[in-house]
Protein backbone atom coordinates (compact mmCIF):
# COMPACT_ATOMS: atom_id res chain seq x y z
CA UNK A 1 0.00 0.00 0.00
CA UNK A 2 1.50 3.34 -1.21
CA UNK A 3 1.97 5.34 2.00
CA UNK A 4 0.10 8.60 3.16
CA UNK A 5 1.60 11.80 3.32
CA UNK A 6 4.47 12.81 6.12
CA UNK A 7 2.34 14.62 8.78
CA UNK A 8 -1.28 11.90 8.30
CA UNK A 9 -1.66 9.36 10.61
CA UNK A 10 -1.98 5.86 8.68
CA UNK A 11 -4.79 2.70 8.81
CA UNK A 12 -3.08 0.14 10.81
CA UNK A 13 -2.28 -2.54 8.37
CA UNK A 14 -4.67 -4.98 10.16
CA UNK A 15 -7.28 -2.74 9.77
CA UNK A 16 -5.59 -2.12 6.21
CA UNK A 17 -6.14 -5.73 5.48
CA UNK A 18 -9.66 -6.12 6.62
CA UNK A 19 -10.71 -3.18 4.61
CA UNK A 20 -9.38 -4.61 1.55
CA UNK A 21 -10.50 -8.27 2.09
CA UNK A 22 -14.52 -6.80 2.32
CA UNK A 23 -14.24 -4.83 -0.68
CA UNK A 24 -14.81 -1.55 1.23
CA UNK A 25 -10.98 -0.57 -0.71
CA UNK A 26 -10.77 -0.98 -4.69
CA UNK A 27 -7.41 0.50 -5.32
CA UNK A 28 -9.07 3.18 -7.81
CA UNK A 29 -8.07 6.72 -7.51
CA UNK A 30 -11.18 9.27 -7.54
CA UNK A 31 -9.85 10.63 -10.98
CA UNK A 32 -9.46 7.37 -12.60
CA UNK A 33 -13.01 6.56 -11.63
CA UNK A 34 -13.85 9.98 -13.26
CA UNK A 35 -12.38 8.44 -16.46
CA UNK A 36 -14.54 5.22 -16.43
CA UNK A 37 -17.58 7.41 -15.31
CA UNK A 38 -16.78 9.30 -18.95
CA UNK A 39 -16.63 6.16 -20.77
CA UNK A 40 -20.11 4.42 -19.35
CA UNK A 41 -21.88 7.82 -19.36
CA UNK A 42 -20.17 10.08 -21.93
CA UNK A 43 -23.27 11.63 -23.55
CA UNK A 44 -25.82 12.53 -20.64
CA UNK A 45 -25.45 15.40 -18.47
CA UNK A 46 -23.14 15.28 -15.61
CA UNK A 47 -22.48 18.75 -14.09
CA UNK A 48 -25.26 21.68 -14.41
CA UNK A 49 -24.67 25.30 -13.25
CA UNK A 50 -26.62 27.84 -14.40
CA UNK A 51 -26.37 28.57 -18.15
CA UNK A 52 -23.59 25.85 -18.47
CA UNK A 53 -24.38 22.10 -19.15
CA UNK A 54 -21.26 19.64 -19.16
CA UNK A 55 -21.52 16.40 -20.51
CA UNK A 56 -19.74 13.40 -18.51
CA UNK A 57 -17.19 13.08 -21.61
CA UNK A 58 -17.14 17.25 -21.47
CA UNK A 59 -16.26 17.15 -18.12
CA UNK A 60 -13.43 14.79 -18.24
CA UNK A 61 -11.96 15.99 -21.34
CA UNK A 62 -11.89 19.74 -19.16
CA UNK A 63 -10.13 17.81 -16.60
CA UNK A 64 -7.35 15.96 -18.33
CA UNK A 65 -6.18 19.10 -20.16
CA UNK A 66 -6.48 21.28 -16.65
CA UNK A 67 -4.58 19.07 -15.43
CA UNK A 68 -2.21 18.67 -17.99
CA UNK A 69 -1.95 22.91 -18.08
CA UNK A 70 -0.99 22.84 -14.42
CA UNK A 71 1.78 20.40 -14.53
CA UNK A 72 2.74 22.27 -16.97
CA UNK A 73 3.07 25.30 -14.77
CA UNK A 74 5.17 23.49 -12.40
CA UNK A 75 2.14 22.03 -9.95
CA UNK A 76 4.08 18.93 -8.52
CA UNK A 77 2.58 15.56 -7.67
CA UNK A 78 1.87 15.70 -4.31
CA UNK A 79 2.28 19.56 -3.77
CA UNK A 80 -0.87 20.69 -1.87
CA UNK A 81 -3.49 23.82 -3.45
CA UNK A 82 -5.65 25.51 -1.73
CA UNK A 83 -8.98 25.83 -3.32
CA UNK A 84 -11.47 28.27 -2.60
CA UNK A 85 -14.11 28.61 -5.21
CA UNK A 86 -17.86 29.03 -5.03
CA UNK A 87 -20.55 25.94 -5.87
CA UNK A 88 -19.31 26.76 -10.06
CA UNK A 89 -18.53 24.27 -13.17
CA UNK A 90 -14.54 24.96 -11.84
CA UNK A 91 -14.69 23.69 -8.48
CA UNK A 92 -15.28 20.37 -9.92
CA UNK A 93 -13.24 20.87 -12.63
CA UNK A 94 -10.39 22.22 -10.41
CA UNK A 95 -10.78 19.86 -7.81
CA UNK A 96 -10.59 16.56 -10.04
CA UNK A 97 -7.68 18.36 -12.31
CA UNK A 98 -5.58 18.70 -9.07
CA UNK A 99 -5.90 15.16 -8.13
CA UNK A 100 -5.19 13.98 -11.91
CA UNK A 101 -1.81 15.92 -11.66
CA UNK A 102 -1.00 14.46 -8.81
CA UNK A 103 -1.62 17.22 -6.40
CA UNK A 104 -3.43 17.21 -3.38
CA UNK A 105 -6.50 20.02 -3.21
CA UNK A 106 -7.36 21.83 -0.15
CA UNK A 107 -10.84 22.43 0.12
CA UNK A 108 -10.98 26.00 1.90
CA UNK A 109 -15.01 27.58 2.33
CA UNK A 110 -15.10 30.58 0.34
CA UNK A 111 -15.88 33.14 3.62
CA UNK A 112 -12.64 32.32 5.17
CA UNK A 113 -10.29 35.57 4.71
CA UNK A 114 -6.69 35.46 5.10
CA UNK A 115 -6.53 34.27 8.69
CA UNK A 116 -7.79 30.91 8.11
CA UNK A 117 -6.23 30.99 4.59
CA UNK A 118 -2.70 31.56 5.65
CA UNK A 119 -3.10 29.11 8.24
CA UNK A 120 -3.81 26.06 5.64
CA UNK A 121 -1.28 27.39 3.50
CA UNK A 122 1.64 27.42 6.27
CA UNK A 123 0.58 24.25 7.56
CA UNK A 124 0.18 22.09 4.27
CA UNK A 125 3.07 24.18 2.80
CA UNK A 126 0.65 24.61 -0.31
CA UNK A 127 2.36 26.16 -3.44
CA UNK A 128 -0.82 27.12 -5.31
CA UNK A 129 -3.91 29.03 -4.59
CA UNK A 130 -7.06 28.97 -6.37
CA UNK A 131 -10.14 31.50 -6.41
CA UNK A 132 -12.02 33.78 -7.69
CA UNK A 133 -10.86 37.21 -8.33
CA UNK A 134 -13.39 38.83 -5.77
CA UNK A 135 -15.93 37.24 -5.17
CA UNK A 136 -19.36 38.93 -2.86
CA UNK A 137 -17.32 42.39 -2.36
CA UNK A 138 -14.29 40.68 -1.57
CA UNK A 139 -10.35 40.61 -3.07
CA UNK A 140 -9.52 37.59 -2.65
CA UNK A 141 -6.56 38.10 -4.98
CA UNK A 142 -5.25 40.67 -3.27
CA UNK A 143 -5.68 38.27 0.17
CA UNK A 144 -3.39 35.52 -1.81
CA UNK A 145 -0.98 38.03 -2.68
CA UNK A 146 -0.79 39.50 1.00
CA UNK A 147 -0.47 36.10 2.00
CA UNK A 148 2.26 35.42 -0.89
CA UNK A 149 4.41 38.30 0.04
CA UNK A 150 4.85 36.81 3.53
CA UNK A 151 5.07 33.34 3.09
CA UNK A 152 7.99 31.37 0.99
CA UNK A 153 5.75 28.41 -0.12
CA UNK A 154 2.61 30.21 -2.34
CA UNK A 155 4.06 30.83 -6.08
CA UNK A 156 1.38 30.05 -7.93
CA UNK A 157 -2.49 32.04 -7.90
CA UNK A 158 -4.75 30.81 -10.17
CA UNK A 159 -7.82 33.27 -10.79
CA UNK A 160 -11.45 32.67 -11.61
CA UNK A 161 -12.43 35.98 -13.46
CA UNK A 162 -16.43 36.92 -13.83
CA UNK A 163 -17.38 37.09 -17.44
CA UNK A 164 -16.40 40.32 -19.61
CA UNK A 165 -13.69 41.40 -16.43
CA UNK A 166 -10.07 40.50 -16.09
CA UNK A 167 -7.87 41.00 -12.84
CA UNK A 168 -5.36 43.25 -12.25
CA UNK A 169 -2.82 40.34 -10.86
CA UNK A 170 -3.92 38.19 -14.00
CA UNK A 171 -2.57 37.61 -17.31
CA UNK A 172 0.54 35.42 -16.87
CA UNK A 173 2.22 38.09 -14.38
CA UNK A 174 4.70 37.79 -11.43
CA UNK A 175 4.91 40.16 -8.29
CA UNK A 176 8.00 41.27 -6.46
CA UNK A 177 7.87 38.31 -4.24
CA UNK A 178 7.79 36.10 -6.93
CA UNK A 179 4.20 34.90 -6.75
CA UNK A 180 3.02 33.78 -10.22
CA UNK A 181 -0.96 34.85 -11.13
CA UNK A 182 -2.90 32.98 -14.04
CA UNK A 183 -6.44 33.40 -15.05
CA UNK A 184 -7.58 29.87 -14.23
CA UNK A 185 -9.32 29.45 -17.43
CA UNK A 186 -5.80 29.23 -19.32
CA UNK A 187 -4.91 26.40 -17.38
CA UNK A 188 -4.96 24.16 -20.27
CA UNK A 189 -2.67 21.73 -22.10
CA UNK A 190 -2.70 18.97 -24.51
CA UNK A 191 -3.32 15.78 -21.98
CA UNK A 192 -0.30 14.02 -20.65
CA UNK A 193 -0.23 10.48 -19.63
CA UNK A 194 -1.75 9.21 -16.40
CA UNK A 195 -0.06 9.45 -13.73
CA UNK A 196 0.53 5.72 -11.35
CA UNK A 197 -2.57 5.06 -9.50
CA UNK A 198 -1.66 5.74 -6.01
CA UNK A 199 -5.91 5.24 -3.76
CA UNK A 200 -3.91 4.60 -0.30
CA UNK A 201 -2.04 9.01 -0.92
CA UNK A 202 -4.38 11.65 0.13
CA UNK A 203 -7.34 12.88 -2.16
CA UNK A 204 -7.78 16.04 -0.58
CA UNK A 205 -8.12 17.87 2.94
CA UNK A 206 -11.26 18.39 4.02
CA UNK A 207 -11.78 21.11 7.06
CA UNK A 208 -13.13 20.54 10.34
CA UNK A 209 -13.20 22.77 13.37
CA UNK A 210 -12.63 20.44 16.04
CA UNK A 211 -14.62 21.22 19.21
CA UNK A 212 -12.30 23.41 21.24
CA UNK A 213 -12.90 26.72 18.58
CA UNK A 214 -9.36 26.82 17.56
CA UNK A 215 -7.88 27.57 13.60
CA UNK A 216 -9.55 24.77 11.14
CA UNK A 217 -8.22 21.36 11.36
CA UNK A 218 -6.97 19.16 8.09
CA UNK A 219 -8.97 16.10 7.61
CA UNK A 220 -7.21 13.91 5.03
CA UNK A 221 -9.21 11.79 2.96
CA UNK A 222 -7.64 9.19 0.97
CA UNK A 223 -9.35 7.77 -2.53
CA UNK A 224 -9.89 4.66 -1.04
CA UNK A 225 -11.69 5.41 1.94
CA UNK A 226 -13.69 9.11 0.15
CA UNK A 227 -14.79 6.25 -2.81
CA UNK A 228 -16.25 4.07 -0.75
CA UNK A 229 -18.11 6.44 1.23
CA UNK A 230 -19.27 8.75 -1.63
CA UNK A 231 -20.49 4.81 -3.30
CA UNK A 232 -22.06 3.70 -0.19
CA UNK A 233 -23.92 6.24 0.45
CA UNK A 234 -25.35 6.95 -3.19
CA UNK A 235 -26.38 3.06 -2.32
CA UNK A 236 -27.85 3.97 0.64
CA UNK A 237 -29.82 6.60 -0.80
CA UNK A 238 -31.06 4.25 -4.19
CA UNK A 239 -29.42 6.81 -6.55
CA UNK A 240 -29.45 5.81 -10.24
CA UNK A 241 -28.73 7.80 -13.65
CA UNK A 242 -32.17 9.75 -13.35
CA UNK A 243 -31.39 10.94 -9.88
CA UNK A 244 -30.42 15.08 -10.05
CA UNK A 245 -28.88 16.34 -7.10
CA UNK A 246 -28.76 19.94 -6.16
CA UNK A 247 -25.44 20.75 -3.95
CA UNK A 248 -26.90 23.48 -1.80
CA UNK A 249 -24.27 23.86 0.92
CA UNK A 250 -20.39 24.11 -0.47
CA UNK A 251 -19.76 21.64 -3.01
CA UNK A 252 -16.32 21.64 -0.58
CA UNK A 253 -18.08 20.34 2.61
CA UNK A 254 -18.23 16.39 3.15
CA UNK A 255 -21.82 16.31 3.39
CA UNK A 256 -22.33 18.34 -0.52
CA UNK A 257 -19.07 16.62 -1.86
CA UNK A 258 -19.93 13.07 -0.52
CA UNK A 259 -22.63 12.06 1.30
CA UNK A 260 -23.50 10.44 -1.33
CA UNK A 261 -23.42 14.43 -2.77
CA UNK A 262 -21.53 15.19 -5.77
CA UNK A 263 -19.11 12.23 -6.28
CA UNK A 264 -21.83 9.92 -5.50
CA UNK A 265 -24.19 11.02 -7.98
CA UNK A 266 -20.89 10.89 -10.65
CA UNK A 267 -20.40 7.91 -9.63
CA UNK A 268 -23.91 6.35 -11.13
CA UNK A 269 -24.45 8.45 -13.78
CA UNK A 270 -26.59 11.30 -12.59
CA UNK A 271 -26.62 15.11 -12.81
CA UNK A 272 -25.08 17.55 -10.67
CA UNK A 273 -26.92 20.97 -10.45
CA UNK A 274 -24.76 23.40 -8.41
CA UNK A 275 -26.38 26.33 -6.38
CA UNK A 276 -23.92 29.21 -6.23
CA UNK A 277 -26.26 30.43 -3.84
CA UNK A 278 -28.04 29.14 -0.77
CA UNK A 279 -31.46 31.76 -1.56
CA UNK A 280 -34.70 29.36 -1.40
CA UNK A 281 -35.99 31.04 -3.90
CA UNK A 282 -33.45 30.59 -6.50
CA UNK A 283 -32.93 26.67 -5.31
CA UNK A 284 -36.03 26.31 -5.55
CA UNK A 285 -36.41 27.51 -8.52
CA UNK A 286 -33.69 25.30 -9.71
CA UNK A 287 -35.09 22.33 -8.65
CA UNK A 288 -38.54 23.36 -10.13
CA UNK A 289 -36.38 24.04 -13.68
CA UNK A 290 -33.89 20.92 -13.87
CA UNK A 291 -36.30 18.20 -12.03
CA UNK A 292 -34.26 18.18 -8.98
CA UNK A 293 -34.82 14.62 -7.64
CA UNK A 294 -32.57 15.02 -4.24
CA UNK A 295 -31.14 17.94 -2.55
CA UNK A 296 -29.24 17.93 0.91
CA UNK A 297 -29.17 20.82 3.35
CA UNK A 298 -27.49 22.39 6.70
CA UNK A 299 -30.18 23.12 9.51
CA UNK A 300 -30.17 26.32 8.84
CA UNK A 301 -30.69 26.40 5.30
CA UNK A 302 -33.83 24.02 6.28
CA UNK A 303 -34.74 26.49 8.49
CA UNK A 304 -34.93 29.32 5.64
CA UNK A 305 -36.14 27.19 3.15
CA UNK A 306 -39.36 26.16 5.31
CA UNK A 307 -39.73 30.05 5.89
CA UNK A 308 -39.84 30.42 2.26
CA UNK A 309 -41.97 27.68 1.87
CA UNK A 310 -44.88 27.99 4.27
CA UNK A 311 -45.27 31.96 3.42
CA UNK A 312 -46.04 31.14 -0.29
CA UNK A 313 -49.59 30.74 -1.49
CA UNK A 314 -48.11 27.51 -3.58
CA UNK A 315 -45.56 26.46 -1.60
CA UNK A 316 -44.97 23.00 -3.32
CA UNK A 317 -45.50 23.63 -7.29
CA UNK A 318 -43.27 22.88 -9.40
CA UNK A 319 -41.67 20.76 -6.56
CA UNK A 320 -42.89 17.54 -7.23
CA UNK A 321 -39.93 15.97 -8.97
CA UNK A 322 -38.55 15.87 -5.28
CA UNK A 323 -37.87 12.05 -4.19
CA UNK A 324 -35.60 13.33 -0.75
CA UNK A 325 -34.34 15.83 1.04
CA UNK A 326 -31.29 15.63 3.27
CA UNK A 327 -31.08 17.60 6.87
CA UNK A 328 -27.90 17.89 8.94
CA UNK A 329 -23.98 17.79 8.62
CA UNK A 330 -22.00 18.21 11.58
CA UNK A 331 -24.86 19.02 13.90
CA UNK A 332 -28.38 17.08 13.94
CA UNK A 333 -31.93 19.52 12.84
CA UNK A 334 -34.54 19.98 15.14
CA UNK A 335 -36.86 17.50 14.82
CA UNK A 336 -40.04 19.72 14.50
CA UNK A 337 -37.98 21.58 11.52
CA UNK A 338 -37.55 18.45 9.32
CA UNK A 339 -41.27 16.74 9.93
CA UNK A 340 -42.65 20.80 8.26
CA UNK A 341 -40.56 20.95 6.02
CA UNK A 342 -41.25 17.30 4.80
CA UNK A 343 -45.24 18.62 4.91
CA UNK A 344 -44.20 21.87 3.03
CA UNK A 345 -42.40 20.05 0.26
CA UNK A 346 -44.78 16.49 0.45
CA UNK A 347 -41.39 14.72 0.08
CA UNK A 348 -39.21 12.28 2.31
CA UNK A 349 -36.99 13.68 4.63
CA UNK A 350 -34.13 12.18 5.86
CA UNK A 351 -31.64 12.78 8.82
CA UNK A 352 -27.67 12.89 8.42
CA UNK A 353 -24.74 12.96 10.57
CA UNK A 354 -21.95 13.60 8.49
CA UNK A 355 -18.72 15.09 10.25
CA UNK A 356 -15.55 15.92 7.70
CA UNK A 357 -13.87 13.27 9.81
CA UNK A 358 -16.64 10.52 9.08
CA UNK A 359 -18.49 8.50 9.79
CA UNK A 360 -21.53 8.65 7.99
CA UNK A 361 -24.38 7.67 9.80
CA UNK A 362 -28.11 8.20 7.62
CA UNK A 363 -31.70 7.76 8.90
CA UNK A 364 -34.23 5.88 6.85
CA UNK A 365 -36.12 8.94 4.82
CA UNK A 366 -39.50 9.71 6.57
CA UNK A 367 -42.22 10.66 4.21
CA UNK A 368 -44.69 13.83 4.19
CA UNK A 369 -47.22 12.12 6.27
CA UNK A 370 -44.78 10.57 8.97
CA UNK A 371 -43.20 11.56 11.87
CA UNK A 372 -39.28 12.22 11.16
CA UNK A 373 -37.35 9.98 13.27
CA UNK A 374 -35.23 11.56 16.11
CA UNK A 375 -32.48 8.79 15.54
CA UNK A 376 -29.92 9.23 12.70
CA UNK A 377 -29.81 5.84 12.26
CA UNK A 378 -26.83 3.60 11.40
CA UNK A 379 -23.40 3.95 10.05
CA UNK A 380 -22.87 2.98 6.52
CA UNK A 381 -20.22 0.33 6.60
CA UNK A 382 -20.70 -2.91 8.52
CA UNK A 383 -16.97 -2.48 9.41
CA UNK A 384 -17.96 0.95 11.04
CA UNK A 385 -17.40 0.49 14.62
CA UNK A 386 -18.92 2.78 17.17
CA UNK A 387 -18.76 3.46 20.81
CA UNK A 388 -20.97 5.70 23.29
CA UNK A 389 -18.96 6.80 26.30
CA UNK A 390 -19.33 8.64 29.91
CA UNK A 391 -17.16 11.10 31.13
CA UNK A 392 -15.10 8.26 32.45
CA UNK A 393 -14.43 6.89 28.66
CA UNK A 394 -16.70 3.54 29.38
CA UNK A 395 -19.20 2.09 27.02
CA UNK A 396 -22.82 3.57 28.35
CA UNK A 397 -25.68 1.01 28.35
CA UNK A 398 -28.28 1.11 24.91
CA UNK A 399 -30.40 4.63 25.69
CA UNK A 400 -27.77 6.92 28.38
CA UNK A 401 -26.38 9.66 26.11
CA UNK A 402 -22.24 9.92 26.20
CA UNK A 403 -19.79 11.17 23.56
CA UNK A 404 -19.99 9.42 20.22
CA UNK A 405 -16.63 7.56 19.22
CA UNK A 406 -16.21 5.82 15.92
CA UNK A 407 -13.33 3.65 13.27
CA UNK A 408 -13.60 2.52 10.63
CA UNK A 409 -13.17 2.48 6.42
CA UNK A 410 -13.95 6.20 6.09
CA UNK A 411 -13.39 7.95 9.25
CA UNK A 412 -9.54 9.02 9.71
CA UNK A 413 -7.14 8.35 12.10
CA UNK A 414 -6.29 11.93 12.92
CA UNK A 415 -5.86 15.25 11.55
CA UNK A 416 -3.00 16.34 9.40
CA UNK A 417 0.20 17.73 11.16
CA UNK A 418 -1.44 18.09 14.60
CA UNK A 419 0.27 15.41 17.02
CA UNK A 420 -1.29 17.00 20.23
CA UNK A 421 -4.81 17.46 19.01
CA UNK A 422 -4.45 14.20 17.99
CA UNK A 423 -4.06 12.62 21.15
CA UNK A 424 -6.81 14.36 22.23
CA UNK A 425 -9.36 13.96 19.46
CA UNK A 426 -8.32 10.04 19.00
CA UNK A 427 -8.14 6.95 21.49
CA UNK A 428 -5.39 4.90 21.65
CA UNK A 429 -6.99 2.45 19.46
CA UNK A 430 -7.65 4.98 17.10
CA UNK A 431 -11.57 5.74 17.62
CA UNK A 432 -12.65 9.14 16.67
CA UNK A 433 -14.10 11.31 19.35
CA UNK A 434 -16.47 13.42 17.33
CA UNK A 435 -17.74 15.55 19.68
CA UNK A 436 -21.28 14.58 19.22
CA UNK A 437 -23.71 13.27 22.31
CA UNK A 438 -25.57 10.44 21.48
CA UNK A 439 -27.40 7.49 22.38
CA UNK A 440 -28.30 4.39 21.09
CA UNK A 441 -32.14 3.08 20.82
CA UNK A 442 -32.87 -0.68 22.19
CA UNK A 443 -33.08 -1.15 18.02
CA UNK A 444 -29.24 -0.05 17.63
CA UNK A 445 -30.00 3.14 15.96
CA UNK A 446 -28.19 6.18 16.95
CA UNK A 447 -29.72 9.50 17.99
CA UNK A 448 -27.31 12.31 17.93
CA UNK A 449 -28.88 15.13 20.72
CA UNK A 450 -25.99 17.91 20.53
CA UNK A 451 -22.28 18.92 20.60
CA UNK A 452 -19.94 18.43 23.90
CA UNK A 453 -19.22 21.51 24.63
CA UNK A 454 -16.55 24.30 23.52
CA UNK A 455 -12.92 23.59 26.08
CA UNK A 456 -14.85 20.35 28.12
CA UNK A 457 -12.35 17.78 28.34
CA UNK A 458 -12.87 14.82 26.13
CA UNK A 459 -12.83 11.17 28.27
CA UNK A 460 -9.92 9.25 28.04
CA UNK A 461 -11.80 6.28 26.45
CA UNK A 462 -10.78 2.60 27.63
CA UNK A 463 -9.32 0.70 25.27
CA UNK A 464 -11.83 -1.63 23.13
CA UNK A 465 -9.17 -4.38 22.82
Amino acid sequence: MTSMLDGCTPWPEDFVDRYWAAGHWRGTTLDSLLRGWALQYGPRTALVAGGTRLTYAALNRRVDRMAAGFRLLAIRPGQRVVVQLPNVPEFVVTVFALMRAGAVPVLCPVPHRAPEVSHLVRVTQAVGYVGPSAYGGFDHTAMAAGIAARDPFLRRVFTLEAPGTSSPYGGYTTDPSGCHYFPLDSVDAPPAPALPPSAGQVAFFLLSTGTDGGPPLLVPRTHNDYAHQAGACAEAVSLTGDDVYLAVPPAGSGFALGGPGVIGTLSVGGTVVLAEHPDPAACLGEIARERVTVTSLAPAAARRWLGALESSEAPAAGLRSLRLVQIGGDAPPHPATAERLASALRCPVQQVFAPAEGPIVLAAPAGPDEAVPTAQGRPLSPDDEIRIVDADGEDVPDGESGELLARGPATVRGYYREPEHNARAFTRDGFFRTGALAHRTAGGDLVVTGRRRTGEEAPEAASSR
